[in-house]
């Protein structure tokens, strides 16, 4: 038998990799017949792995992810099959990190997957994910943060280290031919949804007839009222010591996906046009290095250059919402946290909390 391989998928976050890694998991059992493991872990996923690998404080979860790698990489060892590690957060990785990486499989041909989103919709899609994860940032002060720190070179800034197609390359790629270095592009928004996976698929050697299960997994974007309002729902529970685990039932898994990520006619933010043309040209820089790399690219470089919507005069600010759509999103997500709790009074010194709350909210 051939030399098994393992493929290393490493990001970039927002570019349907949570899509992917759920289709994956639903179908295991059809991969391991064609002779690829998703590797299991004792959570399923492979996020603990990855932050163990990349030694990233992440809300106190790096204390309890330590032997993750190791115990992700013993089990890719064990299987007799080519195997798959998937996690959006191995593109944060070091030189150090991925050197650890790839001492870990001496006895496999090692391929790099990158999947990658053109920027227009990375830059909005990233701030927008910060707030999901309890950050009080504005649109405008994310902008000029990522124009203070695309050209330094310590990389301390998050999105420019996850997103940052030429340095993961480099990095990721120093001791690969670029023949197994695989980058998938994200087809545009109106291309056919099952695209990535097929393009995904076919680098797995994935068989294209076969029958897959669907994921129904959608990271759903929020409309700019609802960042302002989940914004300021963030800073409201800061002030009351509100904790992680709390904030991710209620906000991110809750009132996030099934009130603000479902609200109709959402506005959603978009890069503003006087920065339109500084990103593609960072674009059209990296376009060009990726050519010259002569990696393997599967899907449409064109896939990466940003199609910018026709609201020259008008672009809608997402710091400067309607603030009663604002209050309307916050008084349906207030309903539905209420609607979840039941019918159980409130007591007496929770009252005057929940006042303050709704009047934070409303602004």
């Amino acid at each position: 038998m051939s030399q098994h391989r393992v493929y290393l998928h490493v990001g970039t976050p927002k570019s349907g990799t949570s899509y992917l890694q759920d289709k994956l998991a639903l179908n295991r059992d059809e991969l391991e017949r064609q002779g690829l493991d998703y590797v299991r872990t004792r959570k399923g996923d492979h996020f603990e792995a990855a932050l163990d690998l990349i030694g990233e404080k992440w809300a106190g979860e790096e204390k309890n992810v330590r032997g993750q790698w190791d115990a992700l990489v013993t089990e890719a060892r064990r299987s007799r099959r080519h195997v798959l590690i998937s996690h959006e957060i191995l593109a944060a990785a070091g030189p150090e990190s991925v050197a650890r990486a790839m001492a870990s499989f001496p006895g496999h041909e090692v391929h790099l997957v990158l999947t990658a989103r053109d920027l227009g919709r990375q830059i909005p899609a990233e701030w927008q994910e910060r707030v999901k994860h309890r950050g009080g940032r504005d649109y405008a002060a994310f902008l000029k943060a990522l124009q203070r720190n695309y050209t330094r070179t310590d990389w301390t800034v998050w999105f420019w280290r996850v997103q940052h197609l030429p340095r993961i390359i480099e990095t990721w790629g120093a001791s690969l031919p670029p023949e197994r270095i695989h980058l998938v592009t994200v087809p545009p928004p109106d291309g056919p949804r099952e695209a990535l996976w097929q393009r995904f698929a076919s680098v797995l050697g994935l068989s294209p007839r076969a029958t897959y299960a669907e994921s129904e997994t959608t990271n759903a974007s929020l409309g700019a009222a609802e960042v302002t309002m989940l914004r300021r729902l963030n800073g409201a529970l800061k002030d009351e010591g509100v904790p992680r685990a709390i904030y991710v039932n209620w906000v991110r898994e809750s009132i996030v996906k099934e009130v603000l990520a479902q609200r109709p006619d959402k506005v959603l933010a978009t890069v503003p046009p006087r920065r339109r043309a500084s990103v593609d040209e960072i674009t059209a820089s990296w376009l060009a290095d990726i050519r010259d790399s002569g990696v393997d690219v599967v899907g449409d470089l064109a896939d990466l250059e940003s199609v910018w919507p026709d609201d020259e005069g008008h672009w809608s600010d997402p710091d400067r919402a309607d603030p009663a759509v604002v209050a309307d999103a916050a008084i349906e997500a207030l309903a539905h946290v209420l609607a979840r709790v039941g019918r159980t009074p409130v007591a007496d010194d929770d009252s005057g909390a929940v006042a303050r709350l709704t009047r934070m909210l409303r602004g």
